[in-house]
């Protein structure tokens, strides 16, 4: 039996029953017990987040992998740097060789200076597709000290900093998927949940993340978190946009036989974006998976997999691996205003 998809299954299974998820319900109460006390600290003050002297965004979510933090943190350091603010993204760094108990300067927003199995695949790829300084580190107050005090930033964004209370946050953003919400409501391990739902109140903002070609589910079910918890509710929608070659840059044709491959929370989501590209034969690695020359098929057929995964196989000498680029679709410049 594969363990981890019969729970992943459970997780997003609104009627989930039997032994296993029985006794995840019970191991459960101690994950949330420890969740609820750290929360109940903070919340009455009797543990005080640290400051750092400067504006601090945090981009998180409630459930487990694969929401979509890491273009929505993109879009919101692409818009800052456009409107001419010096910005750090701060990661945990998970998935990297570098230890996260260092401050690690993965790029200073101009060159980059780890590759993506020292950096980890989401700093790195932040790295190539933003000019934000890109740092990786456990703990996010010295790292946020670090990037005041060595670039003066003018904003810090914290990718997946929901549940990381040490450092105070300006704006609270929590990313919610649209198709796979709140999975079976349960905590850790029974659950996808993070924390107790309720804790959903903390945010400042929500943004409902669409991962599909059409939005008008999202739409309602981001009208329908704002009536529940009166929060203002943003919907950021993600489109595939074309495929293209990682080391030619050749963009791939529909119809054509092809072959998936990805290391990544939700495989099924990056799947049903490459409808018309006629898939073969499907390959899934667990999410954050170090990529080997032999884990790659040996085959003339098309290789599709996410830009994700692309920085962590494009060394290796193949000449027919392909990633898919997606397009964000987010009104940033409302998401950050301040009411």
């Amino acid at each position: 039996m594969d363990y981890k998809a019969e729970i992943t299954k459970i997780h997003y299974d609104k009627d989930a029953k039997g032994i296993i998820f029985n006794i995840l319900k019970v191991a459960s109460v101690f994950y949330g017990f420890g969740s609820q006390l750290k929360n109940i600290l903070y919340d009455t003050g009797i543990k005080k987040p640290k400051k750092a002297d400067t504006f601090v965004i945090s981009v998180g979510n409630l459930t487990t992998g694969g929401v979509g933090k890491t273009p929505v943190v993109a879009e919101i350091a692409n818009y800052c740097i456009s409107k001419g603010e010096k910005v750090a993204i701060i990661s945990r760094g998970y998935g990297g060789k570098l230890s996260n108990k260092n401050i690690n300067l993965i790029s200073d927003g101009e060159k980059i200076f780890y590759d993506a199995s020292q950096a980890g695949d989401e700093p790195y790829w932040l790295s190539q597709n933003t000019k934000a300084i890109v740092i990786t580190s456990k703990n996010r107050y010295k790292a946020a000290i670090y990037a005041k005090e060595n670039f003066n930033v003018d904003k810090i964004i914290l990718d997946d900093g929901f549940q990381h209370r040490k450092l105070h946050r300006d704006l609270d953003i929590v990313l919610i998927d649209s198709e796979k919400q709140f999975g079976n409501e349960c905590q850790l391990p029974a659950g996808p949940l993070r924390e107790n739902i309720n804790s959903i109140k903390r945010a400042d903002k929500l943004v409902v993340v669409s991962k599909n070609v059409y939005h008008d589910d999202a739409e309602r079910f981001a009208r329908g978190l704002e009536r529940k918890y009166e929060l203002p509710v943003s919907v950021c929608k993600v489109e595939p946009e074309y495929v293209y070659n990682i080391k030619s840059n050749f963009h791939l044709q529909k119809g054509l036989k092809t072959i998936a491959m990805c290391a990544i929370g939700q495989p099924e989501q990056f799947f049903n974006f490459l409808d018309g590209y006629a898939v073969d034969e499907k390959i899934v690695y667990d999410d954050h998976h170090k990529y080997k020359r032999e884990d790659i098929p040996n085959t003339n057929l098309p290789i599709i997999t996410t830009e994700k995964d692309a920085v962590k196989v494009k060394d290796f000498d193949f000449e027919n691996i392909y990633a898919l680029k997606l397009k964000t679709i987010l009104d940033v410049e409302t998401l950050l205003k301040q009411n």
